[in-house]
């Protein structure tokens, strides 16, 4: 007998892993289609844009990459855009690399009979900038002299570039980044699990070829567990975010029936799968979290000053460090303990041992460091956890194979990077489907939230798609060829789409 459930899954995984691989044919004769907005289009945008440097040039991907454009036009605003380059270079580069860089460095920046030296400069910038040695190099480049050289850019450059033709291609992005976002702008592939409130599918832009996690919520069933407050504090939290280090949000819209929230697809799962239980001690790079306000999070990471009801901020993300390193090592949490899996532990029980306990290493494979970095995150008192008193926990002894510069660079060579033909998630008929939600109406006070929460594109996000995928180059072209007809919105490629 034909096993339905395993052609099932056997069909998805095939559309999905066929998705990623990309349809450059079809592509091709979709983004024919397209154009940006014309420069008229975008007078009210110029005139309601914040005039921000940091935003303009630095924070958002197609602004850099134009206002780096417009830099070029000019030999002194080349010179200081190189050397903030060559900078950046050095404090990511290791060994001898970065004692060469320092020294071209200074050569080519800091002589006054170089031809591109920093002559922008002035006061005491320029003076240190000329006196730099090796032994001072780090505090002076990094310090008055980068900040010399940013603040030249953000001066007569940045007022150049704001009335120059760079900047007018700017605005027609921005203005194109506007556009409605609806399910028809995505190809829907195989559910790769579920949460609260619905399921978690793949999802591909039809003209990048993008792929996305898309976390479906479920209308009614976020109203019936009055999920609203929460579901809108997540997205206005992600759409803040980008980090190479965890999901960032791309985009925000609505279906008739759900809510969604386009995020990071992670190709390789659920890190659980990816580490041999008791033998393996990842690394994490934990960044800040927003301030909180209420009871929040999962009950065996929660700290003390959350079940007490105490205000806290982010110590409570330290705390939650301290309890996933530990279960790393033992493939347990520390709260829990080694027989949670054969018997649970109430909810109480581990409340009381994380408020009165101290933690205990059963497992064989902590080392003292291990040990010693667990039990500062886990100290009980805010004040007396590591990161929570004007402290870097990166200096710990247990962090020191890391370069931090490097990784936040997204330079280091990930210990382990996913097969390109596996499909890391549950078997498609082995993750629960929801069922229906029966007696909750959906009014026009639920259709003003809707509203609010699907705000479309995330700048960041989407711009670093558009020029990843290419189309910020196709459509930039002056001389591309558009076409008037685009494809059929029904029509699909050699791939399977499961709805």
């Amino acid at each position: 007998m034909c096993d339905m459930g395993g052609l099932d899954n056997l069909v998805a995984n095939t559309a999905y892993l066929k998705a990623q691989g990309g349809d450059d044919k079809e592509m091709r004769k979709r983004r024919r289609s397209l154009s940006l907005p014309k420069p008229e289009q975008c007078a009210a945008l110029r005139t309601s844009l914040e005039k921000e440097y940091e935003s303009l040039c630095e924070k958002q991907p197609i602004g850099k990459k134009l206002f780096r454009q417009f830099l070029a036009s000019n030999p002194e605003y080349t010179t200081a855009n190189d050397f903030l380059d060559e900078l950046h270079e050095w404090d990511l580069a290791e060994g001898a690399a970065k004692d060469k860089a320092r020294q071209n460095i200074i050569n080519k920046f800091c002589k006054a009979d170089s031809k591109t030296f920093l002559s922008f400069l002035t006061g005491e910038a320029a003076d240190k900038c000329k006196a730099v040695t090796d032994k001072d190099f780090q505090e002076v480049m990094m310090g008055k002299v980068k900040e010399g050289t940013v603040e030249f850019l953000k001066g007569k450059p940045f007022q150049e570039y704001m009335n120059s033709p760079f900047f007018d291609k700017f605005l027609q992005w921005k203005e194109y980044e506007k556009q409605p976002i609806t399910e028809k702008y995505f190809y829907e592939f195989r559910t790769l699990g579920k949460g609260g409130f619905g399921e978690v599918c793949a999802v591909q832009v039809k003209n990048t070829g993008q792929m996305y996690a898309c976390k479906k919520l479920d209308k009614k069933r976020l109203k019936k567990k009055h999920g609203e407050k929460m579901a809108m504090l997540e997205k206005k939290i992600l759409e803040k975010v980008n980090s190479l280090f965890i999901v960032n949000l791309a985009y925000a819209y609505d279906t008739k029936t759900h809510l969604c929230l386009c995020m990071s697809l992670m190709n390789g799962g659920d890190l659980k799968q990816q580490w041999d239980p008791g033998t393996h001690q990842s690394k994490i790079d934990c960044k800040d979290s927003d301030l909180k306000g209420e009871t929040a999070g999962t009950g065996a990471y929660m700290a003390p000053e959350i079940l007490k009801d105490i205000p806290y901020r982010t110590s409570v993300d330290w705390w939650a460090l301290g309890c996933s390193i530990y279960e790393m090592v033992a493939a347990y949490t520390p709260f829990k303990g080694p027989d949670a899996k054969k018997e649970k532990v109430a909810k109480e029980e581990v409340q009381r041992r994380i408020c009165e306990e101290e933690v205990k290493y059963e497992h064989k494979n902590f080392d003292a460091s291990t040990k010693d970095i667990i039990n500062l995150f886990l100290k009980k008192k805010i004040e007396d956890r590591l990161g929570c008193k004007d402290d870097d926990p990166r200096k710990h002894e247990w962090f020191k194979s890391i370069n931090f510069a490097r990784l936040e660079a997204g330079v280091i060579e990930p210990p382990w990077v996913p097969k390109p033909n596996v499909v890391y998630a549950k078997d498609t008929g082995d993750i629960a489907e929801f069922s229906d939600i029966r007696g909750v109406e959906l009014d026009a006070k639920d259709d003003k939230f809707f509203k609010e929460f699907s705000t479309g594109a995330v700048p960041i996000a989407w711009q670093q798609e558009m020029i990843e995928s290419g189309l910020f180059d196709d459509l930039n072209d002056p001389n591309r060829k558009e076409s008037a007809a685009g494809l059929d919105d029904e029509k699909k490629s050699g791939t399977c789409t499961l709805l």
